[in-house]
């Protein structure tokens, strides 16, 4: 079981793609601009160096991609969703 628990966290590299609207932002006409500082969370993923797991929280960065003008940048905004995985983690960790 811990091994797998070490591969969950590696879901938070998606994460990082939220970084990517850095590069090529969202346009100004389109809504979500509060989802899109989810791409900011995509940083959480480093959590999962200390806190077994809870990189996976981290993929709820390339959120920050939902609406995105470019259907490819859109797809990872999709995967965001992985984040949930690592939430039971955190959870556990801060009980």
């Amino acid at each position: 079981m811990e091994h797998i628990v070490g591969l969950l966290g590696l879901i938070g590299l998606i994460g990082l793609a939220g970084l990517a609207g850095i590069r090529n932002p969202v346009a100004k006409d389109r809504p979500g601009a509060g989802m899109r500082l989810l791409g900011l969370l995509g940083l959480a993923g480093l959590a999962g160096f200390w806190i077994e797991g809870a990189g996976a929280a981290g993929a709820f960065g390339a959120m920050g991609l939902w609406n995105h003008q470019n259907p490819k940048l859109a797809k990872w905004g999709k995967a965001g969703l992985l984040g949930v995985v690592g939430l039971p983690f955190l959870i556990q960790h801060f009980l």
